[in-house]
């Protein structure tokens, strides 16, 4: 058994040396309150982008071309969060920063109900840009997790993580199937009503959250300089792991978000989309069971790639066919090829900076990751509208191809020992 990092104790002043086996435990018992954290928080995410497009296009007019503005909103509020969220934890603790972002939450949730009772489109687009504040918190989830732990464990403490999203991925598709009448007749307002509780019930489990820990002590952390944040993102490993977490993250959310309308306008109902959404969600946290043992196994790369392959296998699927199995298909494909391409793409990152510069570098990273989904999210109801389903497929292979190129590349300029690792 090997000793592994120190740690003051609170109130004690005292430094305790702890084994990997001890500084482990405590990583996982993290990871499963965040993950129960993700399981109500994050359900915010797929309530707002299955409803999002719908809600949009009911508060329209004759013109739908911005029916996917609001789910717009929430990516740009995820990216525009991004950088002052990981600063403000940085100031005040993981703990209290996730405390903010679920107040952000419920906030959100309540103008969201407000707007679609005023029947306001862009105060609906406001209120889902809050809310994707609110989910930027909630992506630093996953970093936190990789705060404890050996260097090892990371990668299974982010899948961890991810596995609550399988709770999510029932929760927020659930409360639009059962309470998005609750208002009547004010349709859809009442899911986001009950997102209200969902958040309030986070603050509770946050409050057993153990502290972050540094590898090495606080005063050896505190006089150590950080590199300028142009340094850590010139790196290759960090410009290959941002842009494949880029493509992954933005084709899942180009093409997710234009499934519900597509599905709608090849006669199907609402209930069929929200159902799709479900799979799609469930899809992508369910592997997280495995993935961090897969990235153990077969290097962080291996199953980057594997994730890129899945995302052109569903690329395949929507090309042949728009009957109900085939969008289902497809967007499980989809959510699978994201959790590889994510997961891989996440851990990948942490390995460029020390935990001393992990704010601003998480933060870049989620603010170019979410600035680029938003964009994606604004692109897919336009080419909806104009170029139709068979282009939004036909996207996804290009992208793929430079992601490809990008880790031969990598392969070329990192040593063979560094890059399974």
């Amino acid at each position: 058994m090997t000793i592994s990092q120190t740690s003051k104790i609170e109130g004690e002043g005292m430094t305790q040396i702890l084994t990997d086996d001890q500084e482990n435990a405590i990583a996982r018992r993290n990871a499963i309150l965040l993950s129960i954290c993700q399981a109500v928080n994050a359900s915010a995410a797929p309530l707002s982008i299955a409803l999002g497009g719908v809600v949009g296009s009911y508060l329209l007019g004759a013109d739908k071309s911005l029916a996917t503005a609001p789910v717009t909103g929430f990516n740009i509020g995820v990216a525009l969060m991004s950088l002052p969220a990981a600063m403000l934890m940085r100031k005040i603790g993981r703990r209290n920063g996730f405390r903010a972002g679920a107040v952000i939450g419920m906030l959100s949730m309540l103008l969201a109900v407000l707007a679609i009772s005023m029947q306001s489109f862009w105060l609906f687009v406001i209120a889902l840009m809050i809310a994707g504040s609110s989910n930027s918190f909630v992506q630093q989830y996953r970093f936190a997790a990789a705060d404890r732990g050996t260097k090892e464990f990371k990668a299974k403490a982010i899948s961890y993580v991810l596995i609550g999203g399988i709770a999510a991925a029932i929760i927020g598709p659930q409360m639009i199937l059962h309470f998005r009448d609750y208002l009547a007749p004010i349709p859809f307002a009442g899911a986001f009503l009950w997102g209200i509780g969902l958040f309030a019930i986070s603050l509770i489990v946050m409050q057993f959250l153990a502290p972050g820990h540094p590898p090495k002590t606080a005063e050896e952390i505190a006089d150590k300089p950080q590199r300028p944040l142009t340094e850590i993102m010139a790196q290759p490993r960090f410009i290959i792991s941002v842009l494949c977490a880029t493509a992954t993250y933005g084709l899942m959310s180009y093409v997710m978000t234009a499934a519900p309308l597509a599905m709608i306008a090849c006669g199907f109902d609402i209930d069929d989309a929200t159902w799709g959404i479900q799979w799609h969600v469930m899809a992508m946290f369910a592997p997280s069971f495995f993935t961090g043992h897969l990235i153990a196994k077969f290097g962080k790369e291996k199953i980057m790639a594997t994730g890129l392959a899945i995302l052109v296998a569903c690329a395949v699927v929507g090309l042949n066919g728009i009957t109900l199995a085939h969008f289902y298909l497809g967007l499980i494909l989809l959510g699978i090829g994201w959790n590889f391409g994510f997961i891989g793409a996440t851990a990948m990152v942490t390995d460029t900076y020390e935990p001393h510069e992990k704010n601003k570098a998480q933060g870049a990273n989620d603010f170019i990751l979410f600035g680029s989904v938003a964009v994606a999210s604004l692109l897919s109801g336009y080419s909806l509208n104009h170029m139709g389903w068979d282009f939004i497929n036909w996207i996804v292979f290009p992208i793929v191809a430079i992601c490809f190129v990008g880790l031969w590349w990598l392969k070329s300029k990192t040593p063979k020992a560094d890059s399974a690792a």
